[in-house]
Order: C-alpha cells, then sequence, then structure tokens
C-alpha cells in the first residue's frame, strides 16, 4: 500500500510523520488538528477522490504544501491540479531516489 511505502520512506528520511489516514474524510479531519507541515494525498482514495479532498484542504489552508501521488500521467490532470496549487506529483511506480528528491524539494 503506498501509504505504507511514503511512511517508511519519511521515517528513513528522519522526517517525524504526524498523522496517516486510511480515506478522505479522516485526511481532512486530521489535516485540521494536526496541521502537517506537508499532506501526501493519493487522487485514489476510499469514499471521496483526492481531487474532492484537495478542494477541502485548500478551503481550509490555501498555503497549504500537498504533494498529489497518482499513477495517471495526463496533461489534463497535471494541469488540474497545477492550478488548484499543489506543490509536486509523485508518480507511481516511485523509487526512493525519486521521493528523497522531493523531500529536499519542499525543505
Amino acid at each position: 500500500m503506498t501509504r505504507h511505502v511514503i511512511k517508511s520512506l519519511l521515517l528513513k528520511l528522519g522526517h517525524e510523520l504526524v498523522g496517516e489516514a486510511e480515506d478522505g474524510e479522516k485526511a481532512l479531519q486530521y489535516f485540521t488538528r494536526l496541521k502537517p507541515d506537508v499532506v501526501f494525498l493519493d487522487l485514489l482514495l476510499p469514499g471521496r477522490s483526492g481531487l474532492e479532498v484537495l478542494a477541502d484542504l485548500r478551503r481550509a489552508d490555501p498555503q497549504s504544501r500537498v504533494v498529489v501521488i497518482t499513477a495517471v500521467d495526463q496533461a489534463e490532470i497535471d494541469r488540474q491540479l497545477s492550478d488548484k496549487g499543489i506543490h509536486a506529483i509523485l508518480r507511481k511506480p516511485f523509487s526512493f531516489g525519486d521521493f528523497k528528491t522531493l523531500m529536499a524539494s519542499l525543505t
């Protein structure tokens, strides 16, 4: 599961994990309560789409740093995400090197 891979990589790189959610509703609850520095958001979530969750994150905090995780490689999706102010797109499958480079760009 991508969520567990992200968690492992964050910890391996020395970052603190403040929360992890199994669906979009929990993600919004945790985001509001925990105020993380960076949110990793998959587009495919149980219950609600990642795009719906992203819109709610933006309403809660327009300045939040969001990295979208997706296996979809389409220019239209990239444009939509860029218009919504995400900081990066992490394409699945990704390597440890890809993730490390991404994290370095966020700090």
